[in-house]
């Protein structure tokens, strides 16, 4: 009838990628950890040795310091370096050593709790802002903007005249001045990462937000995080560097900052007294962001391989279908939608409605068709079932049940039980709906030891029967590759096996077989045959491509403009077409040829043998 009527029409059983292909090449084992490989980097193993031993010497300077750091004696000021006194005296004969290293755990351990209150305060409301956005997100902004907007030294030395020049009261301030840094960082990624296809993915398994933000937003930004630890520590030790060597610090306490103010003063007399403060300060900095750097690297690039231990597992026995055979018409409708309207919220206060009184069921062991156009409505309807609208969509009519519950007006917690255990989603774009931070394997196991509380081995061998069950060769292998390391059509059976984890009833799929080629797209349309028979599933097929409509749907429902036009059999609405949309839709094709059965497609009689 038309090209597309035929685009998915290749015949042949589901074949194993050729070797020379790009889902066969091997993957290098990865010989260690994210430690292993900062200390494998240069730069990392020479900054880590350096703060270690820096942070080693300011801890242990009771046992090697050589005295006192206040201990003087003006007989031995200005003293040349010696076996009693290694980096000599200041002008009041204390032990400069001393003084370093004792001076290191005020300076540091100052710039540790500024770092800490900064990340307590900024991480978690940046996360939050940038992943649930609305009134916590504006409020958030500007008071982040006030902050920023206030002179950070004129603050600490106003605070300093209010609170006292205790250093950890200056730092505590600093603290809070630095936390919009992170908040800003923060917002602006999550921001962006929260409109990403697989972090979508995740919340119609029915995966928590508390979960997603924790496994799939904080791999993002973990690495500007560590950047931005190793420059605000750098500030915060360098800020109150600059308060002691402005003499308005912690008084009398030796820090590094002090020891400059002091070697400042006398620098035409011992100008080698400004040389250890000086050189304690820029090592420590330099080491710190060279760390980041390296541990960041580290951090990003892709974690090992599961061990092999777990492709020992005996193969699992395959899940007993559920109804091998049709269930009877009787029953009632899996999915039952009935008036439904949706409507987005305009600037200008007023509501346009997308959606107009959508009438639609889907009965157990049955695959409707939603058809239509691009713009028609049919995400919009499917996002209704779902309850994922995008910000600024809401039901404001009708009644949508599944299993016989009435989901509008259900809860968030309600709705992602729902999702992944009753209602499972295959979402289109399968590379971008994979996180490519992780592994094939990892991204099964997570809705399965969330929703079904399993342990990581039985979670291991879940995962390798639900690739085994949409056919993928080498389930072992494949579950130890990362997205890019598999080809769309090996996507597409990874996410319709994340739909099948717990064993839902019902499958939403949209357009499942989106930038697939035609024997791929055989192939994917005979395995969603096929499950549906087995296990009896309803499925509701979201689609503008009338060859996959005829090659697989046993009813459609046309859409138009957010309205249905048109339902009934596949065999009825494209080979005696009744409403003027659905006959412009079959006219748009570019041949002749008649409309096939679903039972005629090939993938289909496949299946059923």
């Amino acid at each position: 009838m038309s090209e597309n009527l035929t685009t998915a029409t290749a015949p042949g059983p589901t074949a194993a990628p050729p070797p020379g292909g790009k889902a066969s090449q091997s993957h290098p084992r990865r010989t260690g950890g994210a430690i292993r490989r900062v200390l494998g980097n240069p730069l990392g193993g020479v900054s880590a040795a350096l703060l270690l031993i820096l942070v080693l010497a300011i801890l242990l300077a009771p046992f090697i310091a050589p005295q006192a750091p206040d201990a003087s004696s003006l007989a031995d000021a200005f003293a040349d370096p010696s076996a009693g006194h290694p980096l000599g005296t200041d002008s009041a004969g204390r032990d400069i050593l001393s003084r370093l290293l004792y001076g290191g755990r005020t300076t540091l351990g100052g710039a540790l709790l500024a770092l800490a209150i900064a990340l307590a305060l900024g991480v978690p409301s940046g996360l939050f802002a940038g992943y649930h956005g609305g009134r916590f997100d504006a409020v958030a902004n500007w008071a982040v903007n006030l902050v920023m907007a206030l002179p950070a030294m004129v603050v600490l030395l106003a605070s300093r005249a209010i609170l006292g020049p205790k250093v950890w009261v200056l730092m505590t301030v600093l603290g809070v001045l630095v936390a919009p840094s992170f908040f800003r960082l923060v917002r602006g990624i999550v921001a962006h990462v929260r409109s990403e296809l697989y972090v979508d993915a995740a919340k119609v398994s029915g995966l928590s937000d508390t979960r997603i933000v924790a496994r799939h937003v904080l791999t993002v930004v973990r690495g500007p995080i560590i950047i931005q630890v190793a420059l605000v520590s750098g500030i915060a030790i360098a800020l109150q560097a600059g308060l002691e060597f402005l003499g308005v610090g912690s008084g009398p306490a030796a820090t590094w900052g002090s020891m400059l103010n002091e070697a400042f003063q006398n620098i035409q007399r011992a100008p080698q007294l400004i040389l250890w403060p000086g050189l304690a300060l820029g090592l420590t900095n330099c080491a710190l962001v060279l760390l980041a750097v390296a541990v960041r690297d580290a951090l990003e690039e892709q974690a090992p391989r599961p061990r092999s231990a777990h492709r020992r597992h005996a193969a699992p026995a395959a899940a007993p279908s559920r109804d091998p055979g049709r269930p009877a018409p009787p029953r009632a409708p899996l999915l039952s939608v009935r008036g439904l309207a949706v409507a987005y919220a305009q600037p200008d206060g007023t509501d346009t409605e997308v959606v107009h009184g959508v009438d639609l069921d889907v009965h157990p062991g049955e695959i409707v068709g939603l058809v239509g156009e691009s713009g028609s409505g049919k995400s919009q309807t499917a996002f209704s079932i779902l309850g994922i609208l995008p910000e600024g969509g809401r039901i404001t009519h009708g009644s949508i049940t599944v299993d016989g519950r009435e989901t509008v007006g259900l809860g968030e917690r309600d709705h992602r039980a729902l999702r992944g255990r009753t209602v499972g989603y295959i979402p289109q774009e399968p590379m971008s709906n994979l996180d490519p931070a992780f592994t094939i394997g990892s991204q099964l196991m997570e809705p399965v030891r969330h929703h079904r509380g399993l342990s990581r081995k039985a979670a291991t061998a879940r995962a390798l029967e639900l690739l085994r069950l949409v056919e993928i060769p080498d389930p072992e292998r494949t579950l130890g590759l990362y997205p890019h390391e598999i080809s769309g059509g090996m996507a597409q059976r990874v996410l319709i096996a994340g739909a099948m984890s717990c064993d839902p009833e019902l499958l939403i799929a949209d357009e499942p077989t989106t930038a697939l080629d035609v024997r791929v797209q055989a192939e994917v349309l005979g395995l969603l045959r096929r499950l549906q028979r087995e296990r009896g599933l309803g499925v509701l097929l979201v689609t503008h491509n009338l060859g996959v409509v005829a090659d697989i749907c046993d009813r459609v429902a046309v859409m138009n403009t957010g309205r249905i036009v048109e339902t009934g059999t596949t065999e009825q609405v494209l080979g005696r077409p009744e409403d003027p949309y659905t006959r412009t839709l079959l006219a748009a094709v570019l041949d002749d040829a008649p409309a096939r059965a679903p039972w005629q497609h090939p993938a289909a009689r496949t299946a059923t043998t």
